[in-house]
């Protein structure tokens, strides 16, 4: 990674990092935000166009109810203010891939704001704001062919322009690439909690710029922000924005002035660089949409979001703990992914036993499916199946060691845990006089090993447990075992 190695410890301790995020999100409609057109990713290029989305002579926007619902709910989620009248406005500026010349955001008359969302890092809890979440179309896409050695030619493809988004800009409370990055990772979860999105990085489903800044500790005014972009994954925002911050002291430290500019992350060089000076909003003559009546979401309509939202996963995290007893750590990871909390609390009722429900689900399962490529949407193991297992292990049917290769059979084949059990026998042996017969004869063919153990060296034992257990091919119970062993010993 690039550092500016030229900065002691101590003088980045003099500074303090101001930022905020812009992030957007592709909102999970069929259809585009002003048409009929597909919102499907990965087709051909410009096959999902129109008249509207290409923004011929004539064409009129019509408004995506459901799109207008998702980014209420999402809105309502981040405990924001819902405007009863929002308005749409004509950003202009001209780019290859925005066909119209302008495009279609809100501006001065948001569908919401003043909202927040917690973030943790460390033991601080902190709170930070949420100035606005707005809606906008996409724009197309430009693809640059030797890029970015050189570029030769640019091709266009408009299938993305027109896609709904909404934008979430915080307020500049994040004081940290680390918190920053806690910030990105709540809101994406909450996101996908919502089903307003599939916040797929890779496919600009979820896309951040940051606005940072940096001040002398115990400033009150901001320092002149730069605007990063090109921030494609959660590690790309944290590198960026350390380097960010090291580069604008650097800049301060050494007499300099930080420039208002918009600049890119370059991840193979793991450094920022200047792209363009900044804009300012009346760089981009906003005026109100004249082809779209002003946005009225009235009080029924709120209600009906509001009561159609899940459980949030900070509600969630904090239940799990109340009615599971299970350890922050576990219930914030189970909490993590709606899909794994809703497979935990499936398993954890069916088998009665929370805390071996987290154990196996974020441990064994977890491991099983990350080696095969798997969601646990996907997982062979159904959480019904998880908990027989579990009911198992817990009735000493069979060992804890056992139940591990149990599972792994159980995701090889999609068998239930008792099947397995039968089929192979595994039954755990519990019956005392069945291993005294056992432990007998392996006492009476190793007179020293017990000599040794009468004498005091009670270490012996355990190689005695050791070869019962060899005896019964691991299905005696190990506890039961050392009880019959000492008394046949004595």
């Amino acid at each position: 990674m690039s550092t500016l190695v030229t900065l002691s410890a101590d003088t980045l301790g003099q500074y303090e990092p101001v930022i905020g995020l812009e992030v957007h999100v592709q909102l999970l409609t069929r259809s585009k935000i002003f048409c009929s057109c597909s919102t499907h990713f990965g087709d051909p290029p410009n096959q999902n166009t129109c008249p509207v989305c290409l923004g011929l002579p004539g064409a009129l926007p019509v408004l995506n109810r459901e799109a207008v619902t998702m980014a209420v709910k999402a809105a309502l989620a981040l405990n924001c203010r819902i405007n009863p009248r929002s308005r749409f406005a004509r950003k202009n500026y001209f780019y290859p891939d925005l066909p119209k010349g302008y495009q279609i955001s809100q501006y001065d008359e948001p569908l919401s704001e003043g909202g927040w969302i917690d973030i943790e890092v460390g033991d601080t809890r902190k709170r930070i704001g949420i100035t606005r979440v707005h809606m906008e179309e996409d724009a197309g896409k430009s693809l640059h062919e030797g890029f970015p050695d050189s570029a030769e030619r640019t091709y266009i493809d408009l299938n993305r322009s027109g896609v709904p988004l909404i934008e979430i800009v915080s307020e500049p409370d994040l004081r940290s690439p680390e918190e920053a990055y806690d910030y990105l990772t709540r809101l994406k979860t909450l996101m996908l909690y919502l089903e307003v999105s599939d916040c797929n990085m890779e496919e600009g489903s979820l896309r951040v710029d940051a606005n940072v800044s940096v001040r002398k500790k115990g400033a009150a005014a901001f320092g002149t922000k730069t605007e990063v972009k090109n921030l494609n994954s959660f590690r790309f925002l944290q590198r960026a924005l350390a380097y960010e911050v090291e580069r604008q002291i650097d800049v301060l430290e050494n007499g300099g002035e930080i420039s208002q500019e918009t600049r890119l992350f370059d991840s193979r060089e793991q450094r920022t660089y200047g792209m363009r000076s900044k804009e300012f909003a009346h760089d981009y003559r906003y005026f109100p949409e004249p082809d779209l009546l002003p946005l009225v979401v009235t009080e029924e309509w709120k209600e009906h979001v509001l009561r159609s939202l899940p459980e949030l996963p900070g509600a969630k995290e904090s239940r799990f703990q109340a009615e599971y007893a299970l350890p922050k750590q576990d219930a914030a990871l189970l909490t993590a992914s709606r899909a794994t909390a809703d497979f935990f609390e499936r398993a954890a009722k069916a088998c009665g036993e929370p805390k071996l429900a987290a154990n196996w689900v974020l441990n064994d399962l977890s491991y099983l499916l990350q080696e095969n490529g798997k969601s646990i949407l996907e997982s062979p193991v159904t959480a019904e199946n998880l908990a027989g297992l579990i009911k198992l292990v817990a009735k000493d049917t069979i060992s804890g060691k056992m139940a591990k290769d149990v599972l792994a059979e159980m995701f090889k084949t999609g068998k239930t845990p008792n099947q397995i059990v039968s089929e192979k026998g595994l039954e755990q042996i519990t019956d005392p006089e069945k291993l005294a017969v056992i432990a007998r004869e392996i006492i009476a063919a190793n007179p020293k090993q017990a000599e040794q153990y009468r004498q005091g060296k009670t270490a012996t034992m355990g190689w005695f447990v050791g070869q019962v257990m060899k005896a019964t091919r691991g299905q005696a119970q190990p506890q039961l075992v050392q009880e019959v062993l000492k008394r046949e010993l004595a």
